[in-house]
């Protein structure tokens, strides 16, 4: 006997990244900031108070909403504060979602789509990428209440322009996500487009750009009024005090926040150019890590080999992403130990 609903019970749930347990790995499989996050979060965690934590904390996370909204360039009554980016997408589900109202999504992207369409019972509409990861024109004829678009996506690190998603919430009728967890590390972002239209919602993630992956604190922009029902189904206090507090602060430490941007893309074009010398085949990438085509090896056995030396990257064993392996940029260090150990396995 089940005591789930027959959705839940059919369901195949959501496969994190696999967490290595031991200290001496190099984790790259998982596209977490290599470098610590800013000294002023430990010192904003450090003054935490008994009595912070005795009480519940502010339901809108107000210090966190105005720091974002000047980053930003728009108003507190425009961001809305959830436990992680993937809070922000359940939500969204939740608001605009049912058996009637279907989502949309290019594919291949993140996997957390089709697992959060199953939890609410709704139809997912998938359209594939081409081989370059144009934006699908098929999408804005599907009726969908809700499209998503990863950007850059996740796993190809390609980008779309600004001016095709602002086309594309100009033509759909239902709400239209931008998932960035990764804008951080590209060159522009849809923020712009907030002011121009009603139907569009911006996802960030603090736990890329200022490596608070362990933290769990996201946040959306949009109009007032899509805030306003987004926070209808929002947890009754979706942040806490802790997280607050430490957001606030990484946020707002905009020179460390771009000093390590920085860095990690400095890496990631280098890692870019070892890869492509060893044989690899790497698009240009605008999030922190890269998808690299095997060519004259399986890809699934220098996963496993790099396993086998503690190494780890990301495998998908789906169609289209099998013959590709998936590396989180990481510091300096990191990645001359997993470019010499490709070296023994393709040389």
């Amino acid at each position: 006997m089940s005591y789930f609903r027959d959705n839940i019970e059919q369901m195949a749930g959501y496969v994190p990244g696999f967490q290595p347990k031991a200290a001496d790995v190099v984790k790259l499989n998982t596209n977490e900031n290599p470098y610590p996050p800013s000294p002023k979060v430990l010192q904003a965690v450090q003054q935490i108070s008994g009595e912070n934590l005795r009480r519940y904390p502010d339901p809108s996370g107000t210090s966190f909403r105005e720091a974002a909204a000047k980053i930003n360039g728009v108003q507190p009554e425009n961001i809305i504060c959830c436990n992680g980016g993937d809070d922000l997408l359940k939500t969204a589900f939740l608001a605009f979602c049912d058996k009637t109202r279907p989502v949309a999504y290019p594919t291949p992207t993140y996997s957390l789509y089709p697992v959060l369409a199953k939890m609410v019972d709704c139809a997912a509409i998938e359209i594939p990428f081409d081989n370059e990861f144009n934006l699908p024109s098929q999408l804005t004829s599907t009726g969908a209440a809700l499209t998503i678009i990863c950007n850059p996506n996740a796993p190809s690190g390609s980008f779309i322009s600004v001016d095709e998603i602002a086309s594309l919430a100009d033509e759909i009728e239902g709400a239209l996500l931008i998932d960035e967890a990764y804008v951080d590390f590209a060159d522009d972002n849809c923020t712009k487009l907030i002011k121009d239209f009603d139907n569009l919602i911006i996802l960030r993630s603090m736990s890329k750009g200022y490596s608070l992956a362990g933290l769990r604190f996201g946040y959306g922009i949009a109009q007032a009024l899509l805030i306003e029902g987004l926070n209808k189904v929002n947890d009754s206090y979706p942040v806490d005090a802790i997280a607050i507090a430490a957001a606030t602060a990484a946020i707002q430490d905009q020179d460390y926040f771009e000093e390590n941007v920085e860095k990690v893309k400095s890496e990631r074009a280098r890692l870019t150019n070892e890869l492509c010398s060893l044989g690899f085949d790497v698009p240009p990438s605008s999030s922190n890590f890269l998808l690299a085509r095997c060519k004259d090896y399986k890809a699934e056995d220098i996963y496993d080999k790099l396993v086998e030396q503690n190494i780890y990257v990301r495998y998908f064993n789906v169609p289209g992403l099998d013959d590709k392996l998936r590396i989180t940029a990481g510091t300096k260090e990191q990645n001359d130990i997993l470019i010499s150990r490709l070296k023994e396995i393709v040389q």
